[in-house]
């Protein structure tokens, strides 16, 4: 692909349907389904109330007698009623009309949403319990599909060989929001990561794709959904919802919500070489310029300038976050009249999940992360080691890549500003004494596949006891969990809250670890793989397990991030 102009400068035609913005249609299972609106036109009545009938009396050729004037006065209180019954129904065909415009309006919108099935099938994860004040995590997959299956998107990237080739998954980012909704992580997964990948029922043709170990791009063979069921086993992380936008939706987009700032070190040509064809044909000078359009694009594709897939991964946390920063300045999020752009462009853009796949669920999904500081926005890649089967792919670094994993499961912002030991709550019910709270302590050390730690409820019961627990039990049930929990039941409300705080205090316990549900009747601490030893909750990772040490984080308030360019690809 020659360098080419960036598109969405100036004036630029709107984007009529989906089928202008490059959708590859083998990628969904169905078409659009957005309901039809069938209604009909309010009716228009003429002024109600009857007229007066019957006789009318004459009155004197003079002019004389007091009957004369009253059928004028009934004719002027006629004529002032049927300007008001004409003024009222004029306003009620106006206010229905506007009504059914914007109803007529929202159905073009939900017409306008590609929706799939969240699974191919092979998912298992479980959904995170909900915190101590009922709230649960939210996790997104994003995934950016190489598709050249249309004529847009072929113009925009790829040569026509590629033609009717199964797409890739080039980009793989999970979007994790915290309960709170006080921070948010994004991690994203190299695309030349070997993986397993489950077997997928793929969504249009129904037909069963084989278990397979292999890079997690080809996971997109199965549909999104297949894609969102290889994360959940490799990571056991609950995933929500699923996004997918291929090169002509990031076009559009871009340039939808004005093109984000990215800088570069050195000027930068992304083109081919004589031994590395092809290129995302990016060329920038040195230092912060606004990309959108598809410039954008090349700036979201550009691999071999920096280096590496790596380095790519960081160009992109970079981009988002600068998005991000554009839209909370622009006041996106409250305008009317930005949401409506947005909203349509994002409509023909997006193919989603089917359960976020109307308008008003997009819509209150953006809501939930309007609140989150810059500061508590996290990007990163994950730890990773070489693939000793080839040296050109990697595996997710064991240790690192494991807590990782954990700290997601367990709702744990990568910033570590809220992993602190519980502590007791000032406001609600006081706790109860703790000789009087009955505490249930399940063994659930094999939740990391090795065997159970003997007698592990029991020594941790008796520590319990020892701090004053005196009703604390240990189950003959075992669990099977990765991390430590502590759950009170739903029912116990406030007091239940309370209760669950002051054990976890006791134990040494995050915060984090406390949980409620309508599954338990008591106090219960279930005692992970994550605490096999010790009398209370080990306090923080080893380094060599440190998810954050050695990788391309990214935080959101850093406006000055700046991408080395590789040596061959500066001019």
């Amino acid at each position: 692909m020659g360098q080419k102009s960036v598109r969405g400068e100036g004036t630029r035609p709107r984007v009529q349907h989906a089928g202008q913005l490059g959708w590859d249609e083998s990628l969904y299972g169905e078409e659009a389904d957005g309901e039809k609106s069938s209604g009909q036109q309010p009716s228009g009545d003429g002024p109600s109330g009857p007229e007066e009938s019957g006789p009318q009396k004459q009155t004197s050729p003079d002019g004389g007698g007091h009957r004369r004037g009253r059928p004028r006065k009934r004719v002027k209180k006629k004529g002032k009623r049927r300007i008001l019954r004409w003024v009222a129904s004029t306003l009620a065909l106006l206010i229905l009309g506007t009504a059914g415009a914007g109803y007529l309006y929202y159905q073009h919108l939900n017409a306008n949403i590609r929706k799939g099935d969240r699974s191919a099938g092979g998912s298992n994860a479980k959904k995170t319990e909900a915190n101590a004040d009922g709230e649960t995590p939210l996790n997104i997959l994003l995934i950016g599909s190489d598709s050249r299956n249309t004529p847009e998107n072929l113009k925009l990237g790829g040569s026509k060989e590629s033609v009717g080739a199964q797409p890739l998954a080039d980009v793989q980012m999970l979007l994790h929001v915290s309960a709170d909704r006080k921070s948010a992580s994004v991690v994203s997964i190299p695309r030349d990561t070997r993986v397993d990948i489950p077997e997928c029922t793929d969504e249009k043709t129904k037909k069963k794709i084989p278990a397979t170990n292999t890079l997690i791009n080809e996971s997109l063979s199965g549909g999104a959904g297949c894609v969102l069921d290889t994360w959940e086993k490799l990571t056991g992380v609950y995933i929500d919802h699923w996004m997918m936008v291929d090169f002509a939706g990031v076009v559009a987009m871009s340039d939808a919500v004005g093109g984000a700032e990215v800088c570069v070190k050195e000027n930068v040509y992304d083109g081919p070489k004589p031994n590395v064809p092809g290129g995302s044909h990016l060329r920038l000078k040195a230092g912060t310029t606004t990309v959108k359009g598809e410039q954008a694009l090349q700036w979201l594709r550009t691999r071999h300038a920096f280096e590496s897939d790596l380095g790519r991964s960081k160009a992109q946390h970079m981009y988002l976050n600068s998005v991000i920063r554009n839209l909370k300045k622009q006041n996106a999020f409250t305008d009317t009249g930005r949401i409506m752009h947005l909203a349509e462009t994002a409509t023909k853009s997006l193919q989603v999940s089917r359960e976020i796949g109307t308008v008003k669920k997009l819509y209150d999904l953006s809501m939930e992360l309007k609140g989150i500081p810059m500061e508590r926005i996290n990007m990163l890649t994950m730890p990773r080691i070489e693939d000793p089967k080839d040296k050109d792919h990697v595996l997710p670094q064991p240790g690192a890549a494991d807590t990782l994993w954990s700290m997601l499961r367990d709702d744990k912002p990568l910033d570590k500003k809220d992993d602190a030991p519980a502590k007791t709550e000032d406001k609600g019910p006081a706790a109860t004494p703790a000789g009087s709270l009955a505490v249930t302590v399940v063994n659930g050390t094999s939740g990391d596949g090795s065997a159970s730690t003997p007698k592990r409820a029991t020594t941790v019961k008796d520590t319990l006891k020892n701090k004053g627990f005196f009703k604390a039990e240990a189950s003959d049930t075992r669990g099977s969990a990765t991390t430590t929990t502590l759950t009170y039941p739903k029912s116990a409300g406030a007091q239940g809250k309370a209760d669950a705080m002051s054990v976890a205090k006791a134990m040494e316990l995050p915060s984090s670890a406390v949980k409620v549900s309508a599954d338990v009747s008591t106090l219960t601490l279930t005692v992970g793989s994550d605490w096999r030893t010790g009398a209370t909750y080990p306090k923080k990772a080893q380094d060599n397990a440190d998810p954050l040490k050695d990788v391309e984080n990214v935080n959101g308030a850093n406006d000055k991030e700046c991408m080395d360019v590789y040596k061959p690809y500066r001019w």
